[in-house]
Formats: structure tokens, sequence, C-alpha cells
């Protein structure tokens, strides 16, 4: 079971580089299209999210954007 989970839309630069950085250190993930799956997106503004990716790694706080400085910290 994959602990990270990526918030994602079609066309967003940031999640396509998060996700790109992921698989390149062989971590595994799940992806949520929040355009295809909506019920999701008033529980993300709800945390006060506005922008994906917004990523959720058991464990650790979850955060938005690409952050590879956060990413490093995963183990595969």
């Amino acid at each position: 079971m994959e602990k990270v989970t990526i918030y994602t839309k079609y066309n967003c630069v940031q999640c396509k580089m998060t996700k790109n950085f992921l698989e390149a250190q062989g971590i595994a993930f799940k992806e949520v299209n929040i355009e295809e799956e909506t019920q999701y997106v008033d529980e993300l503004k709800a945390n006060g999210y506005r922008q994906t990716p917004v990523v959720a790694i058991e464990g650790m706080p979850s955060f938005s954007g690409f952050r590879p400085d956060v990413l490093k910290k995963i183990s595969a």
C-alpha cells in the first residue's frame, strides 16, 4: 500500500513534476485526480488548500506544490 497520495488536476505542471520526481526515486504513490473525483475538492479546500498538487505522506504534514526538499525525506 502506498504511503503517499497526490491530489492532482489535468494540465498541472507542478503535479507532473511531483509525480516524475517520485517515480524517479522509485517511490510508490496513489494519484487522485480531483477533476475526476470531485468529492475531494471540498475536503482539500476545508484544509486550506487552493492549488494542486496536494501531497499527503503518511506520518508527515501534508503540503501543496512541488517540494523536492520534502519529497527527498521519504524513504522508498
